[in-house]
């Protein structure tokens, strides 16, 4: 608890904000839309995906329950979250009388941290998964394919939940943050906050950079095969393109809308002296700086759907023709040469 004097519970710290501000900042009607813009459209990503899963192969069929797994999550997280901000800011409650014994914040802070690091988590599974099929391609069963991506994306989900637990088992803790309207981990200098910071930065950094570093081989591995000796005979099917450039808009906007946020997080709790002062209190830039850097974060569950929407086949064969004039029966499995014996 912090040294405040009162009976409240841990979650509370000092703020530089009043309420004239926090009327200012607190829209909502940004927030709504925001949260019915990202709603619908995961909506209608999923509405596509339940199509395309009919008659896809294996490899596309485990591809799609990755992005099937992402893009549920993404929904939820703005459903869940958008609920507790969007009541907020339209009756601007005293969380201080409402949550009194840090429940709701507790909550709220479990729930940022899952659907945070799901989507990085996630993304860096996609990769592992075509990194395996495309430089791999007999290393996998496809058998029971589907089978296991649902059960590597549950995987993925433990761990992020299991994480978000930490501060309730005295690994950090979860505060109310600026300007009043959500609960997200403590940038302080105590052991317990700087451990779960730098754990939360640090496995978030690490999807991206693993996600990059595999999504590259990958790259790489389609382009040797598509401008090989052997392109004439064997080119990567259409379905290959369409799921790397999928794969890559999907780990271009998660580092785009992430990264600031965990470099921000690491950088704040490594500071010297410490950002936070003893009694719970930070500057009102620093503040600002992690509502700035959080809602841009936020924009990774609205932009998720659309790459999935926008980089899809019928799209790619509009910017690139000759995807839609050759051959489609094209694999990047090795292929057997027969040879014919000449009578």
């Amino acid at each position: 608890m912090w040294p405040n004097g009162t009976s409240l519970g841990p979650c509370f710290r000092p703020t530089n904000i009043t309420l004239e501000e926090r009327r200012l900042i607190a829209s909502p009607w940004f927030a709504a839309s925001f949260c019915l813009v990202g709603l619908a459209s995961n909506l209608l990503a999923l509405s596509v995906l339940a199509g395309a899963r009919q008659g896809s192969s294996h490899a596309r069929s485990s591809f799609l329950t990755f992005l099937c797994g992402l893009v549920l999550t993404d929904f939820m997280g703005l459903l869940v979250t958008g609920v507790i901000v969007v009541s907020q800011h339209a009756i601007l409650f005293d969380w201080h009388a409402v949550d009194p014994s840090c429940r709701l914040c507790q909550f709220m802070g479990v729930i940022m941290v899952f659907f945070g690091l799901c989507p990085l988590l996630l993304g860096a599974a996609m990769a592992s998964e075509r990194y395996l099929g495309i430089t791999r391609p007999f290393s996998r069963p496809t058998v029971a394919s589907q089978r296991r991506a649902w059960a590597t994306v549950g995987l993925v989900w433990a761990l992020a939940l299991a994480l978000g637990l930490l501060p309730l088992l005295g690994v950090g803790r979860y505060t109310v943050q600026y300007p009043g309207s959500w609960c997200f981990l403590t940038l302080g200098a105590q052991p317990g906050d700087v451990a779960f910071g730098l754990l939360f930065t640090l496995l978030g950094s690490f999807s991206v950079g693993l996600s990059f570093l595999l999504n590259t081989i990958s790259v790489a591995t389609l382009c040797h095969v598509y401008h090989g000796q052997e392109a004439a005979q064997q080119r990567p099917r259409d379905c290959e393109v369409e799921m790397m450039a999928q794969l890559m808009g999907i780990m271009v906007v998660a580092s785009i809308c992430w990264m600031p946020l965990l470099v921000f997080i690491a950088q704040t709790v490594l500071r010297s002296p410490p950002a936070m002062s003893p009694t719970g209190q930070l500057s009102q830039a620093t503040e600002q700086q992690l509502l700035i850097y959080l809602r841009v974060a936020t924009w990774n569950q609205i932009l998720d759907p659309w790459v999935y929407i926008l980089f899809r086949r019928a799209v790619i064969r509009r910017l690139h023709p000759r995807l839609s004039t050759r051959p489609r029966s094209l694999s990047l499995q090795p292929q057997l040469t027969q040879r014919r014996t000449v009578q």
